[in-house]
């Protein structure tokens, strides 16, 4: 897992405030202050339609406990249900489980442990190589 985000702040203005987003974002502010974000974007699944994915849910640690992380989750939730989506997923670390829990508290289910699956990623040159090869 890299040190922090590779993406620059002109990428992700271009990329989630564009014309055509790639992504959503929603934002929690005390004050004028910005304590937490959530990311989302829409996905298909072939066997249920349509899904939103959940990329990254923070809030400040001094802010933590206190509802946000799940006014986050619901909002998303609601989005869903208005787009016809079947499902909301996320992921998340293993060594997290605090977040594991709190995931789990709100009606989420553990894919891994209930369903065996596995989330497979192709990036640097695996996703240059496999680009090159003809199909």
């Amino acid at each position: 897992m890299p040190d922090g985000p590779k993406v620059s702040v002109e990428e992700l203005v271009n990329d989630g405030f564009g014309p055509n987003p790639y992504f959503y974002a929603l934002v929690c502010q005390v004050n004028t202050k910005i304590i937490g974000y959530s990311i989302y974007f829409y996905t298909y699944s072939t066997w249920e339609g349509r899904v939103v994915y959940i990329e990254d849910i923070y809030v400040q640690e001094s802010y933590r406990g206190k509802g946000i992380g799940t006014a986050f989750i619901k909002h998303v939730a609601k989005i869903a249900v208005s787009k016809s989506c079947q499902r909301l997923e996320l992921s998340v670390l293993n060594w997290n489980t605090a977040s594991r829990k709190f995931y789990e508290s709100l009606g989420g289910v553990d894919l891994t442990e209930s369903e065996g699956w596995n989330k497979y990623r192709f990036s640097g040159n695996a996703l240059l190589d496999l680009a090159k090869e003809s199909a």
